[in-house]
């Protein structure tokens, strides 16, 4: 269900615009552009190097909607990071649909720990499965946190969730993720992982230093260079290792 439309960059007036995060080159690109991202009513991908941009685009925008700057849901604030880390988010312009989501989560690999102290310290642990995910491996609170806590018609914000999950764990991913998108949910998800970006029907965008610009599956880059890999990882080893 489309909660989020399309996104672009407006700088406010007082917008020091040769910083950060204006100095990243893709977000300058996006704002030289005047470009607008199109999200998909189900699930949008944003997809890049590291530094490219993505993480930074997509922590704003949580914190835009009401998120905390580590993760978790609206009201949840158990940092202040909020008001030194998100910069960006005063010069977002956002379109929304008139459905309103009833949850919303921003989940960042990085600080998943400290999210889930913030749950227990909260209370809120039935909402979760009942088990500390201290008391759990990474992969599985992340695996607990999409089945008992990611509910029907929510706005759910990704960051690198690959971080958390062995390849099979991906593939779980991927099963709730579908049907949690059957179940009137969106998802925006940044990562690194070919896996997760060939979800069917989803909007790819590649981040690089001319902005982020939509792509198809086999055009983008990480998936080149792994299937690269796959099909000869002699060859490739010896090449990547090879004195200059």
């Amino acid at each position: 269900m489309p909660f989020l439309k399309t996104l672009s960059i407006a700088p406010k007036p007082w917008a020091k615009l040769g910083e950060h995060p204006f100095d990243v080159p893709s977000i300058a690109s996006m704002l030289e552009s005047s470009m607008s991202m199109r999200f998909h009513p189900n699930v949008t991908f944003f997809v890049g190097d590291n530094g490219s941009g993505k993480s930074t685009l997509l922590e704003a925008l949580a914190v835009h909607q009401g998120m905390n700057a580590e993760g978790g849901t609206k009201g949840m604030q158990f940092s202040n990071r909020d008001d030194t880390v998100s910069p960006l988010r005063h010069h977002l312009k956002v379109r929304k649909s008139h459905h309103t989501p009833e949850d919303a989560f921003f989940l960042r690999a990085e600080s998943f720990f400290n999210v889930a102290t913030a749950i227990e310290e909260y209370g809120t642990l039935k909402w979760y499965g009942g088990t500390s995910m201290h008391d759990r491996s990474h992969g599985e609170s992340f695996i607990d946190l999409l089945v008992e806590r990611f509910q029907p018609r929510g706005l759910y914000l990704l960051d690198e969730p690959e971080a958390a999950l062995s390849v099979h764990g991906q593939l779980q991913f991927l099963v709730r993720l579908h049907d949690l998108v059957e179940q009137g949910c969106q998802f925006v998800i940044a990562t690194h992982s070919p896996l997760l970006m060939a979800y069917p029907d989803a909007t790819i965008y590649e981040f690089d230093d001319d902005g982020p610009a939509p792509a198809a599956w086999s055009e983008i880059d990480t998936v080149h260079v792994t299937k690269d890999f796959l099909d000869d990882p002699q060859g490739f080893m010896a090449e990547l290792l090879a004195d200059e």
